[in-house]
């Protein structure tokens, strides 16, 4: 019987967990920090706001949000991989961070109430649930009117030349990668399947404006690799 995508990529993070951390590394040729710093930038967060980190992983994202909003703000990671959050775990006790907690849990079913958080994130995680409109439509439920969601995620290069090079590298380059640094050749062939049928920029801009988010923009980066996509849910009058 086939697995269904939700399962595959469960499956995918229960095993590749010890070794994420680096592959991401390797993979993006560390740019991804670069670009998860010009978004914490971009949303501007203040201190002592509340914040919740969607398909959290190894909790990067969330350690960036618990410094950003101080020891009075609260940041809340979510993930469906308890192997990931384990890693993730360790991290926050390393680093003694107290005002983050990390939980397992779907991004398709949020267990929040509407209206609870000033930031929600996911970065690197919306491609790999299995349906986006749904998990744009829970985001913007749990975030406050007027907070802003933001999504840092792979995307798709425009540019003749630079486009067949990355298809070039996704498709067989990255699954070598992974077969080489983590020997997970087949996980990693699966994530680049995930990154392939990914909306375009242009695209998931319209998804987030079809979820109900108002003033939606979007950035790429390096040549339209990855894209930034923010969007704020409207005031209530």
């Amino acid at each position: 019987m086939e697995q269904s995508k939700e399962e595959k990529v469960h499956r995918v993070f229960e095993s590749i967990y010890h070794k994420y951390d680096k592959m991401n590394s390797i993979i993006s040729f560390r740019q991804h920090i670069r670009w998860r710093k010009d978004t914490m930038k971009r949303m501007n967060v203040q201190k002592g706001k509340k914040a919740l980190d969607v398909c959290c992983g190894t909790a990067d994202w969330t350690i960036e949000m618990s410094k950003a909003v101080g020891e009075e703000g609260e940041v809340i990671g979510l993930d469906f991989s308890e192997n990931m959050l384990k890693v993730g775990r360790e991290k926050l006790k390393k680093e003694q961070i107290k005002n983050a907690k990390l939980i397992h849990g779907n991004a398709m079913e949020l267990p929040f109430d509407d209206n609870s958080f000033d930031h929600v994130t996911i970065g690197f995680g919306l491609r790999n649930v299995p349906d986006y409109m749904q998990v744009l439509k829970e985001m913007y439920r749990v975030v406050k009117p007027g907070g802003i969601v933001a999504c840092l995620d792979t995307s798709h290069p425009t540019m003749f030349g630079f486009k067949q090079i990355y298809q070039l590298y996704f498709r067989y380059i990255m699954p070598l990668f992974g077969k080489i640094f983590a020997k997970s050749y087949q996980e990693y062939s699966w994530l680049q399947e995930s990154t392939f049928k990914f909306p375009d920029a242009e695209k998931l801009k319209k998804m987030f404006e079809e979820a109900g988010y108002t003033n939606v923009s979007f950035k790429r980066y390096f040549g339209g690799v990855a894209a930034l996509h923010i969007g704020y849910k409207q005031e209530e009058n």
